[in-house]
């Protein structure tokens, strides 16, 4: 099992945003100002965002930022693999490793909204047999666990 961690020195971001942007083009796609710095906002935050919280964080420096325009570049960048839904806190975290090597699991911290993103194939098809047993098939190649990270326990 591997584990993926987020960086947030300013030469990592600038690799990552480099790398969305190699991304979309290489699919067709733009990565537009507004969705570059969605990205980069996820990826200086540690953790996750909701999704007004993104937008406060956005309105300094686009103080026109509005929730629609924001919703569209959540979904992009979703859909692209550039960023993670948390359905188990309402909220968006940058994905560690887009272009890298892909993961399977989410973990999800309930309390602070802190990610982990790890990669357990044999763990996976585990429970995609156990899925396939109760009659249904996992509808994504993630899995989205709810927990309580280390820090969050001692508190």
């Amino acid at each position: 099992m591997t584990t993926k961690a987020h960086s947030h020195s300013a030469s990592a971001i600038a690799q990552r945003l480099q790398t969305a942007e190699q991304l979309c083009t290489q699919r067709g796609s733009r990565l537009t100002p507004l969705r570059r710095l969605v990205l980069e906002t996820l990826l200086r935050h540690p953790g996750s965002l909701k999704a007004y919280e993104l937008l406060d964080a956005l309105r300094t420096a686009q103080p026109g930022a509005a929730p629609p325009t924001v919703y569209r570049a959540l979904d992009f960048l979703t859909a692209q693999g550039l960023i993670h839904r948390l359905d188990a806190i309402n909220a968006w975290s940058a994905c560690t490793d887009a272009g890298g090597e892909p993961h399977d699991l989410l973990i999800v911290c309930t309390r602070c909204g802190n990610v982990a993103e790890l990669s357990d194939p044999a763990l996976s098809r585990r429970l995609a047999d156990c899925v396939a047993k109760a009659g249904f098939a996992l509808d994504g190649h993630e899995t989205e666990l709810r927990a309580v990270c280390t820090r969050c326990q001692k508190d």
